[in-house]
């Protein structure tokens, strides 16, 4: 049951962090001049690689831990403090609205997979988790698997998603996960204080 919970909550955190839901808008924007036919094409192949990116950074993200000797209560009160900030932005957007891809043509790598998916936030956290549960990479495995599973979907059924949810609904859907996030950023930033204070 331990373990069951630890997947879902790993995942659910990942996936208030890639926050699918808030990208369907700029995933519309950056597909607009692709040809409907060729959408879902580039949509799995984007996904794919930016599982690939995460899975990297989940497997490997030790090794640039201890490249920099970096402890782990540095690492979860940073992963707090990011996690704190993207929640604040989830729920208090910029008026200006976010970047949006400006190329032409079919987008590869970015901004899909990278940032889209596979931005900074999310690689951060991945080291952040791989930190903790380092005993649980296979659980953490499944995680990503999960919420990335989850993400795909969205991504995918984006047109309908629209459709139903329209920009209110998307905006209300993307405040609820922000304050979801705060809460978890803030109990990040706990922990790790906590154990900060104890191994002085």
């Amino acid at each position: 049951m331990d373990v069951n919970n630890s997947i879902i909550s790993s995942a659910l955190l990942l996936l208030f962090v890639i926050d699918p839901f808030g990208n369907v808008p700029i995933l519309l924007s950056v597909l607009k001049d692709v040809p409907a036919n060729k959408r879902r094409r580039i949509i799995i192949r984007e996904t794919l690689i930016g599982l690939c990116i995460m899975l990297i950074f989940l497997f490997f993200g030790r090794f640039i831990l201890e490249l920099f000797h970096l402890q782990t209560e540095a690492i979860t009160i940073a992963g707090g403090i990011i996690l704190f900030i993207v929640g604040i932005r989830l729920i208090f957007p910029d008026e200006n609205g976010a970047a949006i891809y400006g190329g032409s043509g079919e987008p590869l790598v970015v901004p899909i997979a990278l940032p889209m998916i596979a931005g900074p936030s999310t690689l951060a956290t991945l080291m952040v988790l791989h930190q903790q549960q380092a005993e649980r990479l296979f659980e953490l495995t499944l995680a990503v698997l999960l919420a990335w599973g989850i993400m795909a979907l969205a991504l995918l059924s984006a047109p309908m998603l629209y459709k139903v949810l329209k920009d209110k609904g998307l905006q209300a859907v993307e405040r609820l996960m922000g304050m979801l996030l705060l809460i978890m950023a803030v109990q990040m930033f706990i922990n790790g204080t906590t154990g900060l204070v104890q191994a002085m």
